[in-house]
Protein backbone atom coordinates (compact mmCIF):
# COMPACT_ATOMS: atom_id res chain seq x y z
CA UNK A 1 0.00 0.00 0.00
CA UNK A 2 1.31 3.40 -0.82
CA UNK A 3 1.02 6.23 1.18
CA UNK A 4 1.35 9.85 -0.16
CA UNK A 5 0.85 12.87 1.92
CA UNK A 6 -1.28 15.31 0.94
CA UNK A 7 -0.60 19.44 1.46
CA UNK A 8 -3.27 19.18 4.20
CA UNK A 9 -1.96 16.72 6.22
CA UNK A 10 1.33 18.28 6.01
CA UNK A 11 -0.39 21.76 6.62
CA UNK A 12 -1.82 20.68 9.73
CA UNK A 13 0.84 19.11 11.34
CA UNK A 14 2.78 22.37 10.64
CA UNK A 15 0.06 23.96 12.21
CA UNK A 16 0.53 21.64 15.50
CA UNK A 17 3.99 22.53 16.38
CA UNK A 18 5.30 24.89 18.06
CA UNK A 19 5.36 28.39 16.30
CA UNK A 20 8.94 29.73 17.16
CA UNK A 21 9.81 26.20 15.78
CA UNK A 22 7.49 26.48 12.78
CA UNK A 23 8.93 29.98 11.55
CA UNK A 24 13.02 28.41 12.19
CA UNK A 25 12.24 25.94 10.22
CA UNK A 26 10.63 27.58 7.60
CA UNK A 27 13.64 30.26 7.36
CA UNK A 28 15.84 27.13 7.11
CA UNK A 29 13.91 25.37 4.23
CA UNK A 30 13.62 29.63 2.59
CA UNK A 31 17.65 29.50 3.29
CA UNK A 32 17.71 26.28 1.18
CA UNK A 33 15.24 27.10 -1.29
CA UNK A 34 16.91 30.64 -2.10
CA UNK A 35 20.40 29.21 -1.93
CA UNK A 36 19.91 26.36 -4.33
CA UNK A 37 21.67 23.88 -2.14
CA UNK A 38 21.86 20.53 -3.00
CA UNK A 39 18.90 18.77 -0.15
CA UNK A 40 21.36 15.42 0.28
CA UNK A 41 24.87 17.56 0.68
CA UNK A 42 23.11 20.07 3.42
CA UNK A 43 22.00 17.25 5.25
CA UNK A 44 25.28 15.47 5.12
CA UNK A 45 26.73 18.49 6.55
CA UNK A 46 24.18 18.96 9.03
CA UNK A 47 24.61 15.90 10.16
CA UNK A 48 27.94 15.81 10.22
CA UNK A 49 27.80 18.92 12.78
CA UNK A 50 25.51 17.10 15.26
CA UNK A 51 28.01 14.41 15.33
CA UNK A 52 31.01 16.68 15.93
CA UNK A 53 29.05 18.17 18.64
CA UNK A 54 27.79 15.01 20.58
CA UNK A 55 31.81 14.05 20.85
CA UNK A 56 33.09 13.91 23.58
CA UNK A 57 35.88 15.67 23.20
CA UNK A 58 33.52 18.90 22.55
CA UNK A 59 32.88 21.74 24.52
CA UNK A 60 30.03 21.05 27.31
CA UNK A 61 27.45 23.96 26.27
CA UNK A 62 26.09 25.94 29.48
CA UNK A 63 22.79 24.82 30.76
CA UNK A 64 21.00 27.24 29.28
CA UNK A 65 21.77 26.68 25.87
CA UNK A 66 21.93 22.90 26.52
CA UNK A 67 17.59 23.48 26.89
CA UNK A 68 17.60 25.15 23.97
CA UNK A 69 19.34 22.67 21.76
CA UNK A 70 17.91 19.36 23.05
CA UNK A 71 14.16 21.17 23.46
CA UNK A 72 12.00 22.75 26.19
CA UNK A 73 11.66 20.15 29.29
CA UNK A 74 8.47 18.24 29.57
CA UNK A 75 5.98 20.40 31.25
CA UNK A 76 2.25 19.44 32.56
CA UNK A 77 -0.07 21.92 31.70
CA UNK A 78 -3.06 20.63 33.52
CA UNK A 79 -3.31 17.12 35.16
CA UNK A 80 -6.52 15.76 35.28
CA UNK A 81 -8.22 14.67 37.98
CA UNK A 82 -7.83 11.28 38.78
CA UNK A 83 -11.59 10.60 38.64
CA UNK A 84 -11.64 11.87 35.07
CA UNK A 85 -8.45 9.11 34.47
CA UNK A 86 -10.66 6.08 36.16
CA UNK A 87 -13.59 7.41 34.67
CA UNK A 88 -11.59 7.63 30.82
CA UNK A 89 -10.32 3.70 31.82
CA UNK A 90 -13.81 2.37 32.44
CA UNK A 91 -14.99 3.59 29.07
CA UNK A 92 -12.06 1.93 27.07
CA UNK A 93 -13.41 -1.02 28.68
CA UNK A 94 -16.77 -0.83 27.74
CA UNK A 95 -15.72 -0.02 24.99
CA UNK A 96 -14.20 -3.13 24.29
CA UNK A 97 -17.04 -4.94 25.80
CA UNK A 98 -19.37 -3.15 23.39
CA UNK A 99 -16.92 -3.48 20.30
CA UNK A 100 -17.60 -7.62 21.35
CA UNK A 101 -21.38 -7.80 21.60
CA UNK A 102 -21.98 -5.78 18.29
CA UNK A 103 -22.30 -8.37 15.34
CA UNK A 104 -19.42 -9.17 13.40
CA UNK A 105 -21.79 -9.69 9.73
CA UNK A 106 -23.01 -5.92 9.87
CA UNK A 107 -21.90 -5.07 6.22
CA UNK A 108 -25.38 -3.61 5.19
CA UNK A 109 -24.92 -1.32 8.96
CA UNK A 110 -21.51 -0.19 8.71
CA UNK A 111 -20.23 -0.95 5.71
CA UNK A 112 -17.84 -3.35 4.23
CA UNK A 113 -14.22 -3.51 4.95
CA UNK A 114 -12.28 -1.04 6.60
CA UNK A 115 -14.61 1.85 6.41
CA UNK A 116 -17.26 -0.99 7.85
CA UNK A 117 -14.95 -1.63 11.08
CA UNK A 118 -13.38 1.65 11.63
CA UNK A 119 -17.60 2.81 12.01
CA UNK A 120 -17.98 0.20 14.07
CA UNK A 121 -15.21 1.02 16.58
CA UNK A 122 -16.41 4.72 16.35
CA UNK A 123 -20.02 3.65 17.69
CA UNK A 124 -18.36 1.11 20.31
CA UNK A 125 -15.81 4.11 21.24
CA UNK A 126 -18.99 6.50 21.71
CA UNK A 127 -21.39 4.07 23.36
CA UNK A 128 -18.52 3.09 26.18
CA UNK A 129 -17.68 6.63 26.64
CA UNK A 130 -21.54 7.30 26.78
CA UNK A 131 -22.20 4.44 29.49
CA UNK A 132 -19.06 5.75 31.75
CA UNK A 133 -20.16 8.97 32.19
CA UNK A 134 -22.82 9.41 35.26
CA UNK A 135 -21.92 5.65 37.58
CA UNK A 136 -21.15 3.76 34.88
CA UNK A 137 -20.66 0.25 35.83
CA UNK A 138 -18.80 0.79 39.00
CA UNK A 139 -15.23 0.12 37.70
CA UNK A 140 -14.46 4.14 37.94
CA UNK A 141 -15.38 4.16 41.67
CA UNK A 142 -13.30 1.07 42.64
CA UNK A 143 -10.12 2.44 41.55
CA UNK A 144 -10.72 5.56 42.90
CA UNK A 145 -11.45 4.18 46.16
CA UNK A 146 -8.44 1.77 46.19
CA UNK A 147 -6.36 4.85 44.60
CA UNK A 148 -6.87 7.97 47.06
CA UNK A 149 -5.54 11.24 45.71
CA UNK A 150 -2.07 12.61 46.99
CA UNK A 151 -2.28 14.58 49.90
CA UNK A 152 -0.81 17.52 48.33
CA UNK A 153 -3.19 17.02 45.16
CA UNK A 154 -6.51 16.68 47.54
CA UNK A 155 -7.32 20.15 46.78
CA UNK A 156 -6.52 20.22 43.22
CA UNK A 157 -8.77 17.39 41.66
CA UNK A 158 -11.80 18.58 40.10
Amino acid sequence: MIVTATPDLVLDVLEAADPVTQRAATAKLDALKSAGADFAATMEAEVGKAAAAAEPSATKLPEAQSDAVNGAPVRVIKAPASGEVYRKFEAFILQTFVETMLPKDSEEVFGKGTAGGVWKSMLAEQLGSQLAKGKGIGIAERLAAAHPPAPNAAGKAG
